[in-house]
């Protein structure tokens, strides 16, 4: 492949853990004329060289400023100070994006910034741990990947994201960041913090020995539960107003259901809905 049909000729990740690390292994595969440069701790940069998955290893966000495209890849936070560090210093065609699974935050923080170059993603892959040992380059092959683009972002920045994200295997979209914060409190968010809570009552509750009886049911419904607290912390910091509003909802259902165990009426029409919307949530997949 020539350098002419490169999305990005250089690309810094900062941040080389489960997507960041993902991202970087994926450009290796599908472009490997691109140079990358990675940004993490001295142990995670030294595994990141050895496998082959990066070119280069600098020790800040500042150092990894001369490169076509910067992907934020750190947790939400400190995204937030990463941007401040690589906003002032970047050349003038450079774009730079993110990963996080909030968005409000970080559009707003670059619109403070006037860094017009910055579109908010969020590329939807996942696995149950996190960290570079954990990344695969097939992580968001037919994933969707979402973009928040705001009024002032250049139409080319994105047109080249889109690219680049299609280059990887996603299917790329746009939304604003309110929708995307509020969708994602239902569809990522609360499933999260449920799949947790679950697991940390079943566990205190039965206890080990009783554990060793679970059927594939709980284990399926709780794999959720082995995601990093570091990272939802964050999250939930960062979109707590609509995961809120996500925990109400859920908390009024389960008090529906708790009022009419012996009547049933309730049961039925959540196990009949639940089993239309969980049909729908399947239809089309791989």
């Amino acid at each position: 492949m020539s350098s002419a049909d490169l999305p990005f000729k250089t690309i810094s990740v900062v941040g080389l853990g489960l997507i960041g690390g993902s991202i970087a292994l994926a450009v290796r595969e599908r472009w490997p004329a691109m140079r990358i440069t990675g940004v993490d701790r001295k142990a995670v940069l030294a595994h990141a060289l050895g496998g082959g998955a990066i070119d280069r290893a600098v020790d800040s966000a500042a150092d990894a400023c001369e490169a076509d495209l910067i992907v934020l890849a750190a947790p939400v936070r400190q995204n937030l100070k990463l941007l401040g560090e690589v906003a002032q210093r970047l050349p003038a065609t450079t774009v730079v994006t993110d990963v996080g699974s909030t968005k409000r935050g970080i559009v707003d923080a670059a619109a403070a910034l006037a860094c017009t170059s910055f579109v908010g993603g969020h590329p939807i892959g996942g696995a149950e741990q996190g960290g570079f040992g954990f990344a695969r380059p097939d992580l968001f092959r037919h994933r969707p990947w979402i973009f928040t683009p705001s009024a002032s972002t250049p139409a080319p920045a994105l047109e080249r994201l889109f690219e680049f994200a299609r280059g990887v295997g996603a299917r790329p979209s746009t939304m604003s960041a309110d929708d995307h914060d509020r969708v994602m409190a239902f569809l990522s968010h609360l499933p999260q913090l449920t799949a947790s809570a679950l697991m940390e009552i079943i566990g205190s509750s039965a206890g080990h020995h009783a554990l060793r009886l679970a059927g594939r049911g709980l284990v399926d419904t709780t794999r959720l539960a082995s995601s990093p607290a570091e990272t939802w912390r964050d999250v939930c910091a960062t979109n707590d107003d609509a995961i809120g509003q996500a925990l109400d909802v859920l908390i009024a259902r389960l008090s529906e259901l708790r009022a009419d165990l012996r009547g049933g009426d309730t049961v039925n029409r959540v196990f009949t809905d639940a089993a239309r919307w969980r049909a729908e949530l399947m239809s089309g997949r791989d």
